[in-house]
């Protein structure tokens, strides 16, 4: 996401916050007072979201000078220094909120889904990310899933037709489903939902780009891997998580979904301290 991108959604947060109009900050910091602040991890993860935060100070002002020394996807511990910064006391005070508040959320992101990196180590089997996001916030948390180790799946609607259960309904039947997506953009790739053996021998016919596996146990997932060739990539998902995925993995399968690594990481625990400089 680029920073021309940024800034609106930065210049929103500010909004929303009203930092311009910082009162605390005003009634008890001089309007010329100079400080300094550092950035600190109080967990050990992964981060993402360090790009927005130097934007938003820059937003604030962009008199502020930044000594970052770890950036996205950097792995760090307890204590780490991640950042410092030197400036205006006031607005160090009055960005830091909203700066923490992307941070925090976009490196919880990224540690999440390098957790499920981790556990699946040596399987050849990838962790992606579903449009389960934040509204508004999509592009920066598939960021921060790549900053964690993890791939995106499909960004939008438009980047890629995957069939659930609800269109299989419409169409008519799997192999209704598949042919109509092709027909419409044979460029474009197909996805398909199954929830038993039998879908999955119906889907493996049409001959879609991929087969998803939906809440179907290690044991099932690894029979219908028997029975998909490895010209169709085979996808799972549905009740995965920390404590399993691995035994998903081992089944063979190429990659396996977790919407929890987006809507439900919690954030990781930064903090930001300031000292006044003698002016």
């Amino acid at each position: 996401m680029t920073d021309l991108l940024l800034q609106p959604l930065i210049d929103t947060a500010l909004a929303e916050d009203m930092a311009w109009y910082d009162l605390t900050a005003k009634a008890t910091i001089s309007q010329d007072q100079l400080g300094k602040a550092s950035i600190i991890a109080k967990q050990n993860g992964v981060l993402s979201g360090c790009n927005i935060a130097k934007q938003v100070f820059e937003t604030m002002d962009e008199s502020v000078q930044q000594t970052w020394h770890h950036t996205d996807g950097n792995h760090v511990l307890v204590g780490t220094l991640i950042a410092e910064f030197s400036g205006n006391m006031r607005m160090l005070l009055s960005a830091e909120r909203t700066a923490l508040n992307f941070m925090q959320h976009l490196s919880g992101i990224a540690t999440a889904t390098s957790l499920f990196v981790d556990a699946l180590q040596d399987k050849g089997c990838d962790i992606v990310d579903t449009r389960k996001t934040t509204p508004g916030l999509r592009a920066l948390e598939k960021q921060a899933v790549l900053d964690g180790g993890g791939k995106n799946h499909r960004l939008d609607l438009a980047s890629g037709m995957l069939i659930k259960e609800n269109h299989i309904i419409a169409a008519g039947s799997i192999t209704d489903a598949i042919t109509a997506c092709q027909k419409l953009s044979p460029a474009t790739w197909v996805e398909v939902e199954c929830e038993t053996l039998d879908e999955v021998i119906e889907a493996v016919h049409a001959c879609p780009d991929i087969i998803l596996l939906d809440n179907m146990t290690p044991d099932v997932v690894k029979q219908a891997r028997e029975l998909v060739p490895s010209s169709i990539l085979l996808e799972a998902s549905g009740n995965i998580t920390l404590d399993n995925a691995r035994n998903y993995a081992e089944t063979g399968i190429n990659r396996i979904a977790v919407g929890a690594i987006t809507h439900s990481a919690p954030v990781l625990d930064l903090s930001m301290r300031v000292s006044a400089l003698q002016t």
